[in-house]
């Protein structure tokens, strides 16, 4: 692997705002502590939190750098005391609380992952973020089941490519909602069921007509604001919904009858801040039950752009424009 540097290159955002407070700064190569491993970074995805962090709205958990990143994929530089599973030199993916957008990154060996034979570095890189989230959230707490239907918005998103690529492999139909034909099709071709364009259609209409009346048994939502109350009118009886963002905001005037009358579970949940102990869970199920759909190349990160780390704010004007199809990393 070579000597590890005592400094390495890291972006840091320097106040709060669009993409050119992103600056590249000298830090030190931090020191693996018990059971973490010390990654030298290949890849790191760029992710909405990532933005939302540089805006000021999304500070690094108690403990965590302020170095943004939340998922790397690279070779084991060093382990900790006590972090035994992946030898030096070992390539993995890991889910980190920050600190990915630098050349050397920490990580809780519990919260790494092999990568997959077949898989590009930049692949690895988008995975773990995208691939939690999807887990933990719609078969976790969604709770999928095979037949059901689920509704994903923001169809062409890291979550949501993932989302519909893991429910049809787990023989589940899907709903998407994208803002152009474009996206639209890019959705159908993922394997969506149906697609429907928010901009010109009511997605509310279109999930009743492509249930036959039923609705989406599941509806992963990251917009917020008032798709609150029309996932409730398109959710199926006994519906779950389950709130990972809010893009339109977190208020909104709401009618709870349909709740109750419907017998649906709205829940939410965020990633970063839980325990490593939590994540290595997560971790776990996707080892044994997603992995190998990696393997085999039945799903795997649709890839928009690459960007080298010194153009982190480029990655993120293309993230802000919102016409990238998948996932956006930055490679070193």
């Amino acid at each position: 692997m070579g000597q590890i540097p005592d400094t390495m290159r890291a972006v840091v955002a320097q106040g709060s705002g669009g993409p050119e407070v992103l600056k590249v700064v000298q830090r030190p190569v931090p020191q693996p502590g018990k059971g973490e491993i010390l990654v030298r970074v290949k890849a790191a995805g760029v992710n909405r939190p990532d933005v939302l962090q540089r805006q000021g709205g999304y500070p690094p958990p108690p403990g965590a750098p302020d170095i943004l990143g939340l998922e790397i994929a690279g070779d084991v530089a060093a382990s900790g005391p006590g972090a035994a599973r992946f030898p030096v030199g070992t390539p993995v993916m890991a889910l980190v609380p920050g600190g990915g957008y630098a050349e050397y990154a920490l990580a809780h060996e519990s919260n790494a992952l092999p990568v997959p034979s077949g898989l590009s570095v930049e692949e690895a890189g988008a995975i773990p973020e995208t691939y939690f989230t999807v887990w933990t959230n719609v078969f976790d707490r969604g709770r999928l089941q095979p037949g059901e239907t689920l509704l994903v918005h923001g169809g062409t998103s890291g979550i949501g490519t993932t989302a519909i690529q893991l429910a049809k492999a787990f023989g589940a139909k899907v709903i998407a909602t994208a803002g152009s034909p474009e996206k639209c099709e890019a959705c159908r071709r993922l394997g969506a069921d149906a697609a429907v364009n928010y901009r010109t259609e009511d997605f509310v209409a279109a999930v009743k007509e492509a249930t036959g009346g039923r609705g989406a048994d599941v509806i992963l939502d990251m917009v917020g604001g008032d798709y609150i109350p029309r996932n409730y009118e398109a959710a199926a009886q006994d519906g779950r919904i389950v709130q990972i963002a809010f893009l339109q905001g977190p208020r909104v005037e709401v009618d709870f009858r349909r709740l109750m009358v419907k017998r649906l579970t709205h829940t939410g949940s965020t990633l970063r801040p839980r325990s490593p102990a939590e994540k290595a869970a997560i971790a776990r199920s996707l080892e044994a039950k997603v992995w190998p759909l990696l393997a085999e190349g039945r799903c795997r990160p649709v890839m928009d752009s690459a960007f080298p780390l010194e153009d982190a704010a480029k990655a993120h004007a293309r993230m802000d424009g919102g016409e990238h199809i998948g996932k956006i990393v930055l490679t070193l």
